[in-house]
């Protein structure tokens, strides 16, 4: 295996981890939301977006060209920053404490950022 193999393969088992423990949170969180409307849909377009960067980076890792695995980076990429949108309005909306959304938004904010860097240095490889 070449160094360079190696390196993309180490960065995807930890992603690919790192998307599901993040998912997971989301899940436990959406569980404690208060019973009402708005945080009813505001929740589960949460979850679909947190479950959504994690399945589309597992399909990703078992894509059968880099453009298909650039092609599902593309709808992480989106998903996350959809994530820290739904975070934020949950908690300008009050239902939730800023407070307590903190350490999510700085997860996937982390999680944004790495796989943006990612497809922007996958994108000249792909034609």
């Amino acid at each position: 295996m070449s160094e360079e193999t190696s390196a993309v393969s180490s960065f995807n088992e930890l992603y690919r981890g790192r998307t599901k423990e993040a998912s997971l949170r989301v899940i436990r969180l959406f569980q404690q939301l208060p019973r009402s409307g708005e945080a009813a849909v505001l929740g589960k377009q949460l979850l679909r977006s947190a479950t959504s960067v994690a399945a589309n980076f597992r399909a990703a890792c078992r894509g059968r060209s880099p453009a298909e695995w650039y092609a599902k980076l593309c709808i992480c990429v989106e998903e996350a920053d959809e994530m820290l949108f739904w975070l934020e309005l949950l908690g300008d909306a009050g239902i939730l404490p800023k407070s307590r959304l903190q350490s999510l938004e700085q997860e996937y904010t982390e999680i944004l950022a790495v796989l943006a860097t990612a497809r922007k240095k996958a994108k000249p490889k792909v034609k």
